[in-house]
């Protein structure tokens, strides 16, 4: 592809220019010529310090096994079916003799409802996480065990591996009523594969078994995972964004008290999650495990503070999202969780003489943690229930706290009907901050770096919650580092970012990618990671304005085969044809034989049944079977489908180069909520256009995509659904200039997501400068993934001595380079 050929003069910095101009040797790399064109006197947005942060949300085991530096898995026996239907009272421990777990009125508190009944000489031993319990060969461990002994026992304690003892053996003496008893051990060699065992002498009953590293973030007691931790504090991040998420909008929204029936599968709601830890009302956690909160609201707030962020917390407002998608008609509890909301920012700003600033103070922080910023609800998929619930919140808390910036949402995705409705209604309420999310693939990470350039300057202001490529490879953490210099390019209107999610322990995932991965003996930096961390250690105070050359023009038309699909759904498809746009038959299929034109390429069932293709497993996602030509273009889809059974309605695909490449249009999709044309780009998807709507089962339905060039037009039922022309070119080359006041230096930020390198010409607009300038560069190939074991996307730093007025530098391949220049 071609693009503006530089020419430079002798002016440049002499041995800069002649090895510049020098020509390139035969088996040299591609090289591609751009130019970069600042403009110091201009003016550029402001960045705030907040610009980037972090988001904290319990998936993939980020606090128990995770953050929360606890070595017990299940330590007060709470498990249960409304966790995980594979969970039991006694997951994760093992029983020698006589073990009960028991649920009566000699429990520990109210609130934590089940404990263990231990016959006389009889063990339990817990597997921890992972592999086991991590112990690391002399350092110090802090056992604690609540127990109740009526006759008097003695607890011996142990901790172990299948080679032996790991530490010296403590012996409690433990009578009379529920008291806690502690312990210390140090470990006498490293092991991943630890066991704590507790064995009894006499009858005994136990309660919040505990087993916490002495060395934790900051020495802190029942503190935070050290190397965690640090790898967050090391971000510098803006803010904190927690608890959720998800957590935040789905289950029960009542309360846990006998009067509820003690809901087990709650939203988060902060009052559970604060005091003593033991008299923590232990959750279901929303992906599929159990939460004790031993991690809750005050030890987030003072994460915050530990590592120089503004914390940033979420609650509900009664209104589920995340496939729930219900609304609470409840006055009484609405107005109970509005006053929550009201407790929580005083738990968190008030003087230690109110009720909830003394739990503060009592817990070991008199001092005010300075909340500024409160999110209500989370993806909310309706946004009208949702704004009406809203207002009453931010109504009572500006009432109350007038200073408390409240922040709204605009639903789950980048686009369609309810991101569309929702921003609707948030400039109508005039909202300050709208929350937005979205996980799309690299390519419109490329392609969408101007997406904030028409927002509205006059607000809401955006605040980037939850956004990721769909991936860990360096190619995805390039196509962020793309976006982000349109973020901050924006910074007058994207106000907040956050990268998404923060924490993945590698043996417990739900969701990925993730940007810190972590083991329970090891924690590594994803390529995201290095990324999110080069832009938030050098954001600088103002955006310089700079251009530069690139922009390749999208060519040629859609071209690909077709396909067939379901995602957890039986359904048939018949009467399959495509006819090119000069009238010839490319494919007719109605299925009276068999189906040796398709090829499968996903899971499911498929076959020929009563001249129809059926796939009949509904537990089966992605079930793509293709047929044709992957270089037909400009042509007629024709498909009849029918809705057999399942969760979802149907995906029917066109363009499809292979399995990672294609556009599918998935009519009754998310949980059969709405339909979207989504593009698939290397295995990533993202979302061209949507609405909500939902499929009927055992109804036919006619479904025609017309592709001509790169417009593309669907029929439901021979009415128009909707078109769209996909022509935004996924620019790889992407700049932006940022000033720090502090130190006087230009930031060049360049970002080159291609396998050529990029020689550019920088012009800085007159701008007196030293000669040298500092830089950090990550480079590597677009397929390569940190691991435990390799990180091959590290930073790198080096000094360059060309600078002038006018320089050239040729950016690596695949990589992304920050210039700190001195201004003189």
């Amino acid at each position: 592809m071609s693009r503006t050929r530089w020419r430079l003069g002798l002016s440049v910095t002499a041995l800069l220019a002649a090895s510049a101009l020098l020509p390139s040797p035969a088996h040299a790399e591609a090289v591609t010529d751009y130019a970069i064109t600042v403009d110091p006197s201009a003016e550029g947005a402001a960045i705030d310090d907040t610009m980037y942060g972090v988001f904290y949300e319990d998936i993939n085991r980020a606090a128990d096994g995770g953050l929360y530096a606890e070595l017990v898995q299940n330590r007060s026996f709470e498990y249960s079916t409304a966790d995980n239907a594979s969970y039991t009272p006694l997951t994760s421990w093992a029983v020698d003799g006589t073990a009960d777990v028991v649920d009566d009125a000699g429990r520990l508190n109210e609130r934590n409802r089940n404990y263990l009944s231990l016959g006389a000489g009889s063990s339990v031993a817990n597997a921890g996480y992972n592999t086991g319990i991590r112990v690391e060969k002399g350092k110090r461990y802090d056992f604690s065990v609540w127990a109740r002994a009526e006759s008097g026992t003695t607890l011996t304690v142990a901790l172990r591996d299948a080679t032996g003892t790991l530490a010296q053996v403590r012996r409690v003496a433990a009578e009379g009523e529920w008291r806690k008893y502690t312990a210390t051990f140090t470990a006498s060699r490293t092991s991943n594969r630890g066991r704590l065992a507790v064995a009894t002498t006499a009858p005994a009953a136990l309660d919040m078994v505990s087993l916490f590293p002495r060395d934790t973030y900051k020495g802190q007691p029942g503190g935070l995972r050290k190397d965690l931790a640090e790898k967050i504090e090391a971000l510098r991040p803006g803010f904190l964004r927690f608890p959720g998420g998800c957590l935040v909008n789905t289950g029960s929204m009542e309360d846990y008290s006998e009067e509820s029936g003690w809901q087990r599968a709650r939203s988060y709601q902060w009052k559970d999650t604060i005091g003593p830890v033991e008299e923590r009302a232990t959750n279901a956690n929303f992906w599929g495990y159990n939460q004790s909160y031993g991690l809750g609201y005050y030890e987030y707030f003072r994460f915050a503070e530990d590592i120089g962020a503004m914390p940033l917390p979420v609650v509900p407002a009664l209104v589920t999202g995340c496939g729930q998608n219900k609304a609470t008609d409840d006055d009484a509890l609405l107005k109970r969780h509005i006053q929550d909301t009201l407790d929580l920012i005083e738990f968190a700003n008030g003087p230690r003489t109110g009720e909830w600033g003394a739990k503060r103070a009592e817990m070991g922080h008199p001092r005010p943690f300075g909340l500024t910023h409160i999110g209500v609800g989370n993806e909310e998929n309706l946004p009208r229930e949702f704004m009406a619930r809203f207002k009453e919140f931010r109504a009572a808390i500006e009432a109350r706290y007038p200073d408390i910036t409240v922040v709204s949402n605009s639903g789950p995705d980048d686009s369609g009907a309810t991101f569309d409705t929702a921003w609707q209604l948030n400039r109508e309420a005039g909202v300050d901050l709208v929350d937005e999310h979205y996980y799309n693939s690299p390519q419109w990470f490329l392609q969408n770096n101007d997406r904030y350039d028409a927002y509205d300057r006059n607000g809401p202001k955006v605040f980037l919650g939850e956004y990721a490529s769909q991936g860990n490879a360096w190619k995805n953490a390039l196509s962020e580092a793309a976006f982000m210099t349109g973020l901050e390019r924006n910074a007058d209107i994207v106000k907040l970012a956050s990268y998404a999610p923060l924490l993945a322990n590698e043996d417990y995932v739900q969701w990925s990618p993730d940007m810190i991965w972590f083991n329970n003996h090891a924690s590594w930096n994803s390529a995201n990671y290095e990324v999110q961390k080069l832009f938030m250690n050098n954001t600088g105070d103002r955006v310089v304005p700079s251009e530069a050359t690139g922009t390749p023009a999208v060519s040629g038309p859609i071209t690909g085969a077709v396909g067939l699909s379901t995602w957890a759904t039986g359904a048939a498809y018949d009467d399959v044809k495509v006819v090119s746009a000069d009238g010839r038959t490319l494919l007719s299929d109605d299925f009276s034989g068999d189906a040796s034109q398709w090829t499968p390429t996903g899971a499911g069932s498929w076959s020929v049944r009563d001249g129809e293709y059926v796939q009949t497993d509904t537990a089966a996602e992605n079930t793509l079977v293709t047929a044709g030509d992957p270089a037909w273009k400009d042509y007629d889809l024709h498909v009849r489908a029918t809705k057999k059974s399942g969760k979802e309605g149907f995906l029917v695909a066109f363009g499809v180069k292979d399995t990672g490449n294609y556009y599918w249009w998935n009519l009754g999709g998310w949980n059969n909520t709405r339909s979207a044309v989504e593009q698939a780009s290397d295995g990533g998807r993202s979302t061209l256009l949507s609405k909500a709507g939902s499929i009927e089962t055992g109804r036919a339905y006619d479904i025609d995509i017309k592709v001509r060039g790169r417009q593309v037009t669907l029929y439901l039922d021979g009415q128009e659904w909707g078109s769209f022309t996909d022509d935004k070119p996924a620019e790889p080359f992407r700049q932006i200039v940022t000033e720090d006041e502090r130190t006087g230096e230009l930031i060049v930020k360049v970002v080159n997501a291609q396998d050529a390198a990029a020689r550019t010409a920088v012009d800085l607009g007159g701008a007196k400068v030293a000669s040298r300038a500092r830089v950090t560069t990550l480079a590597a190939d677009q397929d390569a993934v940190n691991t435990e074991t390799d990180t091959p996307v590290t930073p790198v730093t080096s000094t360059f001595s060309g600078v002038a007025g006018k320089f050239t530098y040729t950016f690596p391949a695949n990589s992304v380079t920050f210039l700190r220049i001195r201004q003189r």
